[in-house]
């Protein structure tokens, strides 16, 4: 069985449902540190002027982990993002389509940020049609720190296969993995090109984007990005 472990973050791009796509089982890696003005709080849409952030307001608190940082919601954060929204992809051939999904989400007042960042991924993976079952660190209860907890976590799940972004090869111990006679694989995402109002084409944006301008095209796209891009650990 093949699983991803990553972190929920805020409306990820493309790129990011890709690895969900590759996984039989995903698990959403929640109780790791939070870090400020990442991708766990805040992404990227394209408007009529450029690009703009849209960041979910946080209650900062030293050392809190993702599950437990609370959203600041003493402003209507979650209203501004839906009003940035619509402004931005009102006129995009497919918004009406995928409007109400996120209409629902913001609407809700949320109390942590996790919750809010599963909940986003978990509805869009579902309206892409995605099979791959999701799971959560923090259910699991799992001890360990680094790669042990990684191998720890693929073995409570009965993963004998593990899909990582490169960004992990710095400190990934290959070798514990392959001792456990797990799988590891390295995943390259290679970015589309697809139909995108307002302008030239911006990549790396929050995966709202191509739902929006590519409507049920969006999933192939997703996959055209995906395609060869799965390595075997140590093949060339």
């Amino acid at each position: 069985m093949r699983s991803v472990v990553l972190q929920p973050t805020y409306l990820p791009w493309m790129g990011y449902f890709g690895m969900v796509d590759a996984a039989d089982i995903f698990v959403f890696y929640n109780d790791v540190q939070f870090s400020p003005q990442s991708w766990q709080q805040r992404n990227r849409i394209k408007t009529s002027q450029g690009w703009i952030w849209l960041s979910v307001p946080v209650v900062r608190q030293f050392g809190s982990k993702i599950n437990g940082t609370r959203i600041n919601n003493s402003t209507d954060w979650n209203k501004k993002h839906w009003e940035s929204i619509k402004q931005s992809y009102t006129k995009a051939p497919f918004f009406e389509q995928w409007a109400p999904i996120f209409k629902e989400v913001y609407d809700n007042e949320w109390e942590y940020l996790a919750d809010l960042n599963v909940t986003l991924i978990q509805k869009i993976a579902k309206a892409l049609g995605l099979e791959t079952k999701f799971a959560v660190s923090s259910d699991l209860e799992i001890g360990g720190v680094k790669t042990e907890r990684l191998v720890n976590t693929l073995q409570k799940i009965g993963a004998d296969e593990y899909v990582s972004g490169p960004g992990a090869k710095d400190y990934i111990d290959v070798d514990s993995l392959r001792e456990k006679g797990i799988k590891l694989y390295w995943y390259e995402y290679q970015h589309p090109v697809y139909p995108q109002i307002r302008g030239e084409f911006v990549p790396y944006l929050s995966v709202i984007d191509l739902l929006f301008n590519t409507g049920a095209e969006a999933v192939r796209y997703i996959r055209e990005g995906a395609k060869g891009v799965i390595r075997l650990e140590g093949e060339v």
